[in-house]
């Protein structure tokens, strides 16, 4: 990694070690020692994908639900299907993803088991500037097993929006944030839990973001608030299509293909929905579609599959604007295909057939 990377690395480690060297700041209700010991309990450590490029395959989630339910950072670490995840005690579950947020960065995961001590998304509070906090994490990836996940203390620096900051930091989410003056953007620490001194839950760890500007990491959190909606829909498993009972017929569905995007071959059990070519000339270039693009959206539907993706445009009816969610890399493009079908169809080879 780079030099500065590394200096972020070791100013973390030793904080995280004084923190647990602090004994002796006291919380409303008992000493900083115990209040720690409150919250370890309701963390966990992910461990899923990662290795390319020196990505690591670790972040933090934190216990949402007594059943298993566990709320975290959406990253690559979560692109496989073979996350696990370990409590406090070190028990270590396969964890399934129930649903993800890409517009919020965040996602929902479930593992076997019950009576789990947790965080209650409706007894969050709300942050305020100046506002002392903990930051509960595995950065670095120090637990592996029973181990505690690391603790930094920080205060609550600011209370503002992404939205305006789009294009100093690479992120999809517009919402608002806390930032921290505590250097909580280390690796593992995404999917970590932000609390008051006196252990209450105000906010997620988000992911690592660089500002392009000055090459500064933004130290940040998401409001509860700002994600309980999303989190209470994930694990409701509510339908993101209406029932086929209370639809109206689709007289001529969206076609891919005819619109210039070719998709890789459905030849496996959930075939990722990969682009395998885009047509020159064609709507779907237009867009901005590219080869390798990942669909992850249309609309407000989550396609986790080249088959979902499929069934979700045979229910849409062709003519409008159809918006679509892509990752790209590691970025995600907001995309905008015009679905009306052209005269020539496009050829993802470039030529048009008529």
């Amino acid at each position: 990694m780079k030099s500065d990377f590394q200096k972020l690395k070791w100013l973390g480690i030793w904080a995280a070690l004084f923190m647990l060297a602090a004994p002796t700041v006291h919380a409303v209700g008992g000493s900083f020692a115990e209040l720690v010991n409150q919250v370890q309990p309701k963390m966990v450590k992910l461990y899923g994908a990662g290795g390319l490029k020196g990505l690591e395959s670790y972040q933090s989630g934190i216990v949402i639900a007594a059943d298993g339910h566990i709320l975290t950072a959406w990253s690559y670490v979560l692109d496989t299907e073979g996350i696990r995840a370990t409590l406090h005690d070190g028990r270590s579950f396969e964890a399934e993803v129930v649903g993800v947020d890409p517009w919020l960065e965040i996602a929902i995961l479930k593992i076997d088991v019950e009576d789990l001590p947790h965080f209650a998304l409706d007894n969050a509070v709300t942050g305020r500037v100046g506002e002392r906090v903990l930051a509960f994490s595995n950065l670095f990836g120090v637990a592996t097993g029973s181990e505690p996940v690391s603790v930094q203390r920080g205060v609550i620096s600011a209370v503002t929006k992404l939205t305006a900051r789009r294009g100093v930091f690479q992120t999809a989410y517009e919402g608002p944030v806390y930032v921290l003056d505590a250097m909580t953007n280390n690796p593992g620490a995404a999917g970590g839990g932000l609390t008051n001194i006196d252990g209450e839950l105000l906010g997620l760890l988000g992911n690592e973001l660089k500002n392009r500007q000055n090459n500064t990491w933004l130290n940040y959190a998401l409001p509860v608030a700002a994600i309980r909606e999303s989190v209470e829909a994930m694990i409701a498993g509510r339908p993101q299509v209406p029932p086929e009972k209370n639809r109206l017929p689709v007289r001529q569905p969206i076609d891919l293909g005819k619109l210039g995007l070719g998709m890789v071959p459905d030849v496996v059990d959930a075939t990722p929905p990969f682009v395998d070519a885009v047509a020159s000339g064609s709507p779907a270039a237009e867009a901005g579609f590219a080869p390798d693009d990942l669909v992850l959206f249309i609309g407000d539907v989550l396609v986790p599959s080249i088959g979902a993706l499929q069934r979700t445009c045979e229910r849409i009816e062709s003519g409008g604007t159809l918006r679509v969610l892509v990752r790209r890399g590691e970025d995600l493009k907001k995309l905008e295909l015009h679905t009306e079908i052209p005269a020539a169809v496009p050829s993802t080879t470039g030529a048009t057939t008529p």
